[in-house]
Order: structure tokens, then sequence, then C-alpha cells
């Protein structure tokens, strides 16, 4: 029996593995200061169960050579070999995942890219992430970034007619996908093209209305997010781009997205490509019980 956990800075969700799917167990307020508390928090979901292991998904990365991970948004984790000192707490053995990487692989497994070989898992959720799935297996590659394509100067300064600054990334660099792909980005691209400061739900709903500002900002937002996509398909061979967080949920979207992007990769077809994730409410979960259950088996032989 696997206990696996979604982490993020608000909300610890918990679920038990069960039958290739997961048996959601509640969820606790995730504490952000103290770690002890932290995994105490995990704890109360272990008391009374017998476990081989506990899986995590959290919005950080873990490397995998030190297993120290970088999550900047829960203070008490970060800079920590979390999955070591988590088992010490737990008294069972953890395997800490990226929350992109989760989403990708339980869309590879059980949603949009079910039968497909390789899967390329997309989130554009506030900001922009991703996971790689080839041949079935994870990749995790070196210090656990494998599939992290929000982040790189790649981006061109003109896009669909307009000129477009290279803005400052979370990551200590300009010009990353991961500043105008996700919904801050589309709110912060508005704002350059327009002069007028709207969330980014309130931009696309006027994009579906044909309000002239907001078809300004998508298609400066598609000129820019779709040719490093493209390039990507193009790299790793996807058959299917799953994608998941809020944009995900505009599937107007993720429709004008898909065609773009097919319009520009080597491999054409009819068949759609970028499409919403449909591996149902919880995949981080769901990809974190998958991994868990096939890395605990391994382990046990």
């Amino acid at each position: 029996m696997i206990l696996a956990f979604d982490i993020g800075a608000s909300r610890i969700k918990a679920g038990l593995a069960v039958g290739g799917g997961i048996e959601p167990l509640g969820e606790a307020a995730t504490p952000l200061a103290d770690f002890g508390e932290f995994a105490d928090a995990m704890a109360r979901f272990l008391r009374g169960r017998s476990v081989r292991g506990v899986a995590v998904s959290i919005a950080g990365v873990a490397d995998p050579a030190t297993g120290r991970i970088k999550v900047a948004n829960i203070p008490c984790a970060d800079g920590r070999p979390l999955a070591r000192e988590l088992g010490a707490a737990l008294g069972v053995p953890v395997l800490i995942l990226n929350d992109a990487d989760c989403f990708a692989l339980a869309e590879a497994r059980a949603g949009a890219g079910r039968g497909h070989r390789n899967v390329f898992g997309v989130i554009l959720g506030s900001g922009v992430g991703g996971g790689l799935v080839l041949g079935g297996r994870l990749v995790e590659g070196r210090g656990g970034y494998a599939g992290e394509w929000g982040h790189g100067p790649v981006l061109k300064t003109r896009a669909a007619g307009y000129d477009v600054p290279h803005f400052p990334c979370g990551c200590g660099q300009a010009g990353c996908i991961d500043t105008v792909g996700g919904a801050r980005g589309i709110e912060r691209l508005h704002l350059h093209l327009n002069g007028k400061s709207l969330s980014s739900r309130e931009v696309l709903r006027d994009w579906l209305a044909g309000a002239p500002a907001a078809r300004r900002t998508v298609d400066v937002w598609l000129d820019l997010v779709a040719p490093p996509l493209a390039m990507i398909v193009n790299t790793v061979g996807c058959s299917v781009v799953p994608v998941g967080g809020g944009l995900a949920n505009v599937h107007e979207l993720i429709e004008v997205l898909d065609r773009v992007v097919r319009g520009m990769i080597l491999r054409g077809g009819d068949a759609p490509l970028v499409v919403p994730a449909a591996a149902g409410a919880e995949p981080g979960l769901l990809g974190a019980a998958t991994a868990g259950v096939e890395a605990f088996a391994a382990e046990a032989g």
C-alpha cells in the first residue's frame, strides 16, 4: 500500500493508491514555517495504516544527486534533503516528485496520453511548467529539471506585429516563457499591449467575446508560446501534449494553441496534439501514487 501526497503552498492532499487509481483521504493546511509541523501534518494520515512507502508531489524540484529540494513557496522544506528527513520523521521510505512530473505521468498512464509512447505534459497555471514521459517512463534529468520548458531566455521581442520586452523572470533570467505563458503572463502582456490591468479570466472572457484588445493579447501570447512548444514536440517526438492548469479550462484557447503548434511542427496531421488534460481532478495524487507503486515495488525486488 502506498500513501500519496499532493502538497501546495496552502493545502496538503492525501490519498491511497488503490487498483491503479487513487482513494482520496482528505486534506490539511500546509504548515509553511515549521518543518516539524509540516511532517506532523502528513503523519496524521499515516496513523492506523501500514504502508510500504510515501510518494509526494510537490511544487518544487529535488536534485536526484543530493536529494535537496528547491521549493520557493514552502520555506520550511526549501533546501532540505526532503525524502531523507521526511522518511526519518514518518518512519517509512519517501519518494519526492515534482508536481508537473506527477501531472505528466498521470496523463500518460490514465489521461489524454494513454496509449501514447512519448508524452509532454504542460502546465499553464499561474506560470508555466512541464513534465516528460518517454517510452512510458518519467524523465527526471540532471538536477531534476527535465521538462521545465518555462525557463531559459528564448522569447523573441516582436510577436504578432508588436514589440514585447523581455520581462524579468523569478529564476533570475529574462525572456523566459514563464513570464508570458501562464495566467500572470497573459495579464502582463495585456497591460503592456493595451495599458489596462485585467485578470486573465477577464482577458479570456473578452477574447471569447471578440474584443479587439483581448484578441491582440491572445495573438501575441500565441506567437510567443507556440514556437517553443513546437520545437519541444519536434525534439522529444511526443505524439500528445496534455495541458493542465487554470488556462486549460478555457478549451477554446487550447484548441487554437493546438492549431498553431500543429502548423509549426515537422510531422503534420489533422489529429489534435495539444489537448486539455483528462486524468481527472487529482493528477498530482494519481501521478505520485503511480510513481510510488513502481518505485517501491522495484526496491522490493
